[in-house]
């Protein structure tokens, strides 16, 4: 009897089959039964056999924690952790930026707003750029393709700007397409010969950054291809190495020996550092002072590179409102500020960010995964869903030949002029007609920690 009752309900489920209303019910039906059955063993389950421990046990430890702890133990070496930092640091969210209405009157519409940075402002070969935003270096073979660092050089060069070589190899590519090069005298050996530094408008000796410290790194042989070995003037089975520090510098004398020669090789352009903060910021300024740069770059914790230990960009380093901070004051007391440029780095995103960092002593900023994505753009779509957008951008990625170059440059050129405009409307906002007419008297804080950090008032008290 009970089989007569199943029969014609399977039959009917048959007929169901061939329509489209009725394939919906049968998957709805199913749908409901799997899930009344999971929620049956999580609410009745014990404990220990619940699927329940491991949400607390996560909960607990964090899902990034576990994510990566699961690779630590499936890869047993160091893990190099793509693009930073994902740990909240204090940043330019807790400042905010005066209106101009009455007592200041705002600058009218239509106002011309100079945004011209001048970067080395003592050295006979000075780099000018139109807007206050440098592309950070981002490493060719280390890193990037060949393409994606022509769309970088042209991309900046379209909006008025400089771009950074990064410690990779030199690129005559590059340089063709980039109207002003910064070139990064690395902890390498390579790209360091004459004839490539006579090419630089600026020279950034880079000592550390805020994703790696002052760590060297190598890249294996067995990682490299034919060109990129013969490009970095490496043997068939020779890793390229780059060092923990700058050969040849343990004293202010010797940095200031190697400052007089590529000022001598080059005719005069820019030499600056670039280091990454610490707790002794103040002693490696004077030690930078000392050796008679032209800037200094400061690339804080929330920086990022290619891939590095978690443990790097998580736990070493000053944030980068820190460091700014502590760097403008330690510039003013030795009366330097004036005389040195000073550039910021490390989790800046916005034109918000960007125009904070110059009210609080910055003289530019140095950008590198917003510029990284937004060279990218639309272009992601060819990695996205199953791959990272980077993939078309990494030396190795999956998708590097389908890069456009030409619409990379264009796509960063458009990000980079319309952050240029935003913040020229926010000048116009605070009543002034040009960059450097923005300073902290512009900001006040939304907390008291921020305005401790950076020595601006609090918005909540009266102001004189």
């Amino acid at each position: 009897m009970k089989g007569k009752k199943i029969l014609p309900w399977l039959g009917a489920a048959g007929l169901a089959l061939l329509l489209p209303r009725g394939l919906k019910w049968l998957l709805q039906r199913a749908a409901d039964i799997t899930f009344d059955h999971f929620l049956h063993r999580l609410m009745a389950d014990a404990y220990t056999e619940n699927l329940w421990e491991l949400v607390s046990a996560i909960s607990r430890m964090g899902l990034y924690n576990q994510q990566e702890n699961a690779l630590r133990a499936h890869e047993g070496k160091v893990l190099q952790r793509p693009l930073g930092s994902p740990k909240r640091f204090p940043d330019f969210s807790g400042l905010m930026f005066n209106a101009a209405q009455l007592h200041t009157l705002p600058t009218p519409i239509g106002t011309e707003i100079n945004t011209r940075v001048v970067i080395g402002k003592q050295a006979a070969r000075p780099l000018v750029i139109e807007i206050p935003i440098i592309i950070s270096g981002m490493a060719y073979g280390e890193a990037l393709t060949e393409a994606f660092k022509i769309a970088l050089a042209k991309g900046a060069s379209l909006a008025g700007t400089a771009v950074n070589t990064g410690e990779g190899p030199f690129l005559p590519s590059e340089r063709a397409a980039a109207e002003k090069l910064i070139l990064q005298y690395n902890r390498s050996s390579w790209s360091k010969e004459e004839e490539i530094l006579r090419q630089a408008d600026a020279i950034e000796i880079q000592f550390g950054q805020g994703a790696l410290a002052g760590v060297g790194h190598l890249m294996k042989a067995r990682d490299m291809d034919n060109k990129l070995r013969r490009q970095l003037g490496l043997k068939p089975g020779q890793d390229a190495v780059t060092e923990s520090r700058q050969t040849g510098i343990e004293t202010p004398a010797d940095l200031r020996e190697l400052v007089a020669y590529l000022r001598e090789v080059t005719g005069g352009v820019p030499i600056g550092i670039k280091l990454a903060p610490g707790k002794y910021l103040e002693r490696d300024l004077d030690f930078a002072l000392q050796g008679r740069i032209d800037f200094i770059a400061i690339d804080g914790a929330q920086a990022a590179t290619k891939g590095g230990p978690p443990i790097l960009a998580d736990d070493f380093c000053l944030p980068t409102i820190f460091a700014l901070c502590r760097a403008v004051r330690f510039l003013e007391q030795k009366g330097a500020k004036r005389k040195v440029s000073l550039l910021i780095s490390g989790g800046l995103y916005t034109p918000g960010d960007f125009l904070k960092a110059i009210a609080l002593g910055a003289d530019a900023v140095c950008i590198g995964t917003a510029a990284l994505f937004n060279v990218t753009h639309t272009q992601s779509l060819q990695a996205l869903p199953w791959e990272p957008p980077t993939q078309v951008a990494w030396y190795d990625g999956v998708f590097r030949k389908k890069f456009d170059p030409h619409k990379g440059a264009e796509s960063l050129a458009r990000f980079l002029n319309s952050c240029k405009e935003e913040m020229e409307e926010a000048i116009r906002g605070l009543g002034k007609t040009a960059l450097d007419q923005v300073s902290r008297e512009d900001l006040f804080a939304l907390d008291p920690e921020t305005a401790k950090i950076t020595g601006v008032p609090l918005g909540y008290y009266p102001q004189r």
